[in-house]
């Protein structure tokens, strides 16, 4: 596939004299396509990933679903939201092989794990703190308060 693409942006930049006003088009074209090169065929490269929008769409449609009919939710479940980059991957794996093996779960990179678990506790306190404020505005704010007139008052 590599190949013949790569032959068919050859034949495209040898005969680009004789395509008159798409002369420009067919520059950027390539350009373009240089620029996106090392990431063009990852989808051969790892089996059992969608090859087009169209099978990414509906596998994240499929999940989308599933995740409505667990919950009851009409909308993204805020899980989803806060948790998406670790609960899709996972459920994606769990219905492509059936079987997850302890093995599977290790992570190979642990510092990348780390990271990861260090983003997704972020994002996951944000979400509380909209939460306390959204129940007891009142109490959020004097508390806020009394934090930060701790902070600028001397010891």
């Amino acid at each position: 596939m590599k190949a013949c693409y790569r032959g068919l942006l050859g034949a495209m930049a040898r005969h680009a004299e004789r395509a008159g006003d798409l002369r420009g088009a067919l520059g950027t074209f390539g350009k373009v396509t240089r620029s996106y090169w090392p990431g063009l065929f990852h989808c051969y490269d790892v089996p059992d990933l969608p090859r087009t929008d169209n099978d990414l769409e509906q596998l994240f449609g499929a999940h989308r679903y599933h995740e409505r009919r667990s919950s009851g939710r009409k909308v993204a479940s805020p899980g989803l939201v806060v948790r998406g980059s670790v609960r899709l991957p996972a459920a994606v794996a769990t219905r492509l092989r059936g079987e997850v093996r302890g093995e599977d779960l290790a992570p190979s990179d642990l510092e990348a794990w780390r990271e990861l678990r260090t983003a997704l506790e972020r994002r996951r306190a944000v979400r509380v703190q909209g939460r306390r404020f959204r129940r007891d505005p009142v109490a959020f704010l004097s508390k806020l308060e009394n934090v930060l007139i701790k902070k600028t008052l001397p010891p």
